[in-house]
């Protein structure tokens, strides 16, 4: 089939890959000059089957009451009278905090990216043979596990619970005390006294999904993939009620037998005008990169902060911080009380990481649009538009998601079962 993928991000970029690897005509359309350079540009750079516990459980309506008002809390609503898709979305959020909703998505998730997981690294083992270096797949990648860690005893005894049923689904997540939670990673020794235990899975992974984007673009062009970068999808080619391509905002008229629509948030407005309805609103998270001087008493092990709702990864000598949501359309303004809490933080788990003021100073902000659906499963399959398919929605775990993502949909478009059970889902509310 020849397929047109809209977006570089990395799902479109792993999608390109897989589809390449099946034999397919691929081209690529996004709107920025290189992949990778939106929502994958800096995210908390986990790979993480442990974090497949979806926003949207009992606890999370009065854990977001408790927060209104704080802009430097970890979940923010700037509520608009007529952000109709923000209602719409949290309705479908407060549906999903049921406990029988919480435990079919906990089981999506977690299918998915232990799907994904396994695919990512057997594609990095097909790399490392391969004969042409000038296309490795170096990401700053580290196996070193994520420990993820509480300061609050009713958040740590609700987590055992969610670790219990996560292992029902084959995922190692093991209980661990505070004391071990510092012999894994030891920086955390300065926040020794408030830690109260926490939960380790080994098998996760951490790396920079903007080099892994790039990488696998540059891979994928080598193969044969044709990137159109700096080009803007404004419609899509419809004949006879069936997608044939696209247009640009220049004319141009990209011809295919099928399009993949991986456009992260921006795949609900793209769609509006066709009357579907997709469940995705845009979840701005913010990161902070910091410099790591020789010797600095930073983490290596990627670590995931439950109070602050905040991800910590080594990425070469580079510490990225990232995380919070904060739900405010499609805006992508810096909130200086949202960065000045992370670095707040920061100071007061690695006291030593902040003490100059050049290392203040070197500090990189960032923010970025997170797709997520009421229920935090992603939208994978057939759209309500007959050869349009769907590989958007993975909210916070894109980076983790998107290799088995890229098969996933390989498989479906091939008319073939997937690798892995998922409950594959198409347009529409639920």
């Amino acid at each position: 089939m020849k397929i047109l993928i809209l977006g570089a991000g990395v799902i479109g970029a792993t999608t390109a890959w897989q589809l390449r690897q099946r034999g397919h005509e691929v081209e690529v359309v996004d709107r920025c000059e290189a992949a990778g350079l939106e929502t994958s540009f800096a995210n908390g750079g986990q790979i993480s089957v442990s974090h497949a516990e979806p926003w949207a459980t009992p606890h999370a309506i009065p854990q977001a009451l408790l927060w209104l008002g704080r802009e430097d809390a970890p979940l923010l609503f700037h509520l608009r009278p007529f952000d109709r898709e923000l209602l719409a979305w949290s309705l479908a959020f407060m549906g999903n905090c049921l406990p029988y909703r919480v435990h079919a998505n906990i089981r999506a998730i977690v299918n998915l990216a232990l799907y994904s997981r396994e695919r990512l690294q057997a594609l990095r083992a097909d790399f490392s043979h391969a004969e042409d270096k000038d296309f490795n797949l170096e990401y700053d990648g580290l196996q070193k596990g994520i420990l993820h860690f509480y300061t609050n005893r009713k958040a740590f005894t609700r987590a055992l619970a969610a670790a219990r049923l996560m292992r029902d689904f084959g995922l190692s997540r093991e209980p661990v005390d505070a004391e071990t939670c510092i012999r894994i990673e030891p920086a955390l020794a300065g926040a020794k006294s408030v830690i109260v235990g926490g939960d380790y899975t080994a098998t996760d992974e951490s790396g920079d999904a903007y080099l892994f984007t790039q990488a696998i673009a540059r891979r994928a062009a080598a193969a044969g993939v044709v990137f159109h970068y700096k080009r803007t999808v404004t419609a899509l080619d419809i004949e006879n009620g069936r997608v044939r391509g696209a247009r640009l905002a220049d004319g141009t008229h990209l011809f295919a037998d099928a399009c993949v629509l991986a456009l992260g948030s921006f795949s609900t407005p793209f769609l509006r005008p066709y009357g579907v309805r997709l469940p995705v609103y845009p979840a701005k998270g913010y990161s902070v990169t910091l410099p790591l001087a020789e010797g600095a008493d930073a983490p290596s092990v990627s670590l995931t902060d439950d109070e602050h709702k905040l991800v910590f990864s080594r990425l070469g000598n580079r510490l990225r911080i990232a995380g919070t949501a904060e739900f405010n359309g499609y805006n992508l303004d810096l909130n200086s009380a949202r960065c000045h809490a992370i670095l707040t933080r920061v100071r007061q788990l690695f006291p030593t990481l902040l003490q100059t003021p050049d290392a203040v100073e070197g500090a990189t902000f960032w923010c970025g649009l997170r797709p997520s659906t009421p229920s935090n499963v992603p939208l994978l399959g057939k759209s309500a538009l007959p050869g349009l398919w769907l590989n958007t929605g993975h909210g916070t775990l894109g980076w983790t998601l998107a290799c088995g993502s890229a098969a996933a949909i390989a498989d479906l478009m091939e008319g073939r079962k997937p690798g892995a059970y998922f409950p594959f889902q198409t347009a529409g509310w639920r």
